[in-house]
């Protein structure tokens, strides 16, 4: 079968807001984040485009709250955004890629968000499961693509770079149609480039159009104060050696002479950047939310550069605040850099920054891959030994409870014997 038209690559935003991070995985209490102020800044900023997931908490229901608003519906049409989320993971421990399953997790976040239809819906974290299963969710998800238009693109997502690149070869092998997206996580940051020099050749050549980056931080790993501690404790699969050979590669650069020189700062500003160039076979041309004023005939025009597209995951405003100057600093520099920083308000002056902030960064970064030494792309066991899927036979039960609000009002579901009200369901 041929690719879906217009393919993906032409439309979809290099700039992608991420959800992960409105979970209890990487948050003491998820519902305490200003998720809708989230939300709208971002959109405000440009950004026009969400990725989420069932597997992430309360994840899409925090995202549709804040999409199913009056500021939203009055600014910012439905057509303007992309939505992206996945099937089949259901808990740390729990896989279900049945057929049944990818209906009602479609049916869910179609719910769940608020829409008509889902732009893009991955399998999620597809080492967990058989190549057998994964091939059986996307050809469902293709069946609902052609049959009821309520899904647009379809990819598969998931952390081991070979295991990706070997179910897009398969996929492409049984049905002769190449996934429209693949996204990998924590692949492609200071510490591990794997998917750049080990995926990125047999991605393309599998014929993928669209390869996310997300997790620049290596799951909040890439920081000075550790990994991110949420509710569910330490859930970050690394090594302690690894994590070692980190915390003294964030003493060396906070020791340095030179500005923002926190792990942190170096490590998203570096993968940012070099992803939005090496990531240009596997880019997209939609709009890159560079601050130049938007309309929505750019994100339907053809023409234009790829850009290598990244996930970024906030908690709170003052960090999509930051990490959108970042973003847009990288735009200064590129090869159009002083047209764009110009056209978007700001100056030159922005662009000679840019370009000397580079500089700065490279030497960072430089230093600390040499302070992780053998750790350079490392990459833990996923899944890890022994593992088994305690999903024995599909089941579709009851939504869970939502608790309470968070301070930005999502609204509690209504409860029938105990169990929440579901909205009303649009076929699929």
């Amino acid at each position: 079968m041929p690719r879906t038209t217009p393919a993906l690559s032409t439309l979809l935003p290099p700039l992608i807001c991420g959800t992960a991070t409105f979970n209890d995985q990487y948050n003491p209490d998820p519902y305490a984040l200003p998720t809708t102020s989230i939300v709208h800044e971002a959109l405000s900023l440009g950004v026009r485009a969400f990725d989420t997931s069932p597997y992430y908490g309360p994840a899409e229901d925090l995202l549709g709250a804040a999409l199913d608003t009056s500021f939203v519906h009055q600014n910012f049409p439905r057509r303007d955004y992309f939505l992206l989320t996945k099937v089949g993971r259901i808990s740390g421990d729990e896989f279900d890629y049945s057929e049944s399953w990818v209906r009602h997790s479609v049916q869910r976040s179609l719910e769940r968000l608020h829409t008509s239809y889902l732009d893009v819906v991955y399998c999620h974290d597809v080492e967990f499961v058989s190549p057998e299963e994964v091939l059986t969710a996307v050809e469902e998800l293709r069946r609902i693509r052609d049959e009821t238009g309520r899904v647009k693109y379809v990819g598969i997502s998931g952390y081991p770079v070979t295991t990706l690149c070997e179910l897009s070869e398969m996929i492409l092998r049984e049905t002769g149609e190449p996934l429209d997206i693949v996204m990998s996580y924590a692949n492609f940051t200071l510490q591990n480039t794997r998917l750049a020099s080990v995926a990125l050749p047999r991605l393309e050549a599998a014929g993928v159009d669209v390869v996310p980056n997300a997790s620049v931080l290596g799951m909040g790993l890439l920081r000075r104060k550790g990994v991110p501690i949420g509710a569910r404790g330490d859930f970050h699969p690394s090594p302690q050696g690894l994590r070692a050979a980190i915390q003294a590669a964030s003493d060396w650069s906070s020791a340095q002479d030179i500005a923002d020189n926190r792990i942190e700062k170096v490590a998203i500003r570096w993968a940012l950047e070099k992803w939005m160039r090496e990531g240009v076979a596997v880019g997209s041309k939609g709009d890159p939310a560079s601050g130049i004023p938007w309309i929505r005939e750019k994100i339907e025009s053809y023409g234009g550069t790829k850009l290598g597209v990244s996930v970024m995951g906030v908690s709170n405003v003052e960090e999509l605040e930051e990490t959108m100057r970042v973003w847009r600093s990288i735009l200064d520099g590129l090869e159009d850099g002083e047209k764009t920083a110009l056209d978007a308000g700001r100056s030159v002056d922005d662009r000679t920054w840019s370009l000397q902030r580079q500089q700065q960064v490279t030497v960072l970064a430089e230093g600390i891959r040499k302070a992780l030494g053998e750790w350079i792309d490392y990459a833990w066991l996923s899944p890890a030994p022994g593992f088994v899927n305690k999903r024995s036979a599909p089941a579709i039960p009851a939504p869970l409870p939502t608790p309470a609000a968070s301070p930005d009002q999502v609204p509690k579901p209504a409860l029938i014997n105990g169990i929440p009200e579901l909205r009303p369901r649009v076929p699929i």
